[in-house]
């Protein structure tokens, strides 16, 4: 005979798996408000700039601000080595002098 599925249990593991990612969404909200720079903004001036981004229509502004933003990510992908768990929104690195290779000693 097959034992029954325990729906109560398998409901409260998807709300917890929705409330994890809704924490991580929040979390890496916050860390591209940092590494932008806009964390320097007053609430009401990141919500005002956030309003008028998301009442833009215009196709040409919208895809300028994408490839802008794509050519940040990169820019930081260069910099940085992508994390361990592969998050695409970690803080940038704390000094703007080149980095020595991995593994290196620094000295040529």
């Amino acid at each position: 005979m097959r034992k029954p599925r325990d729906f109560d249990a398998e409901l409260k593991a998807l709300e917890d798996k929705a409330k994890d990612l809704k924490t991580r969404k929040v979390q890496q909200l916050g860390d591209l408000v940092i590494a932008t720079g806009a964390d320097a903004l007053t609430a009401e001036e990141l919500a005002g700039a956030l309003l008028v981004l998301a009442e833009t229509k215009d196709p040409g502004r919208r895809e300028a601000w994408a490839r802008r933003g794509a050519a940040f990510f990169q820019g930081r992908a260069r910099r940085s080595s992508p994390s361990a768990d592969g998050d695409p929104v970690s803080p940038p690195p704390q000094s703007d002098s080149a980095q020595p290779p991995s593994g290196g000693t620094g000295a040529a």
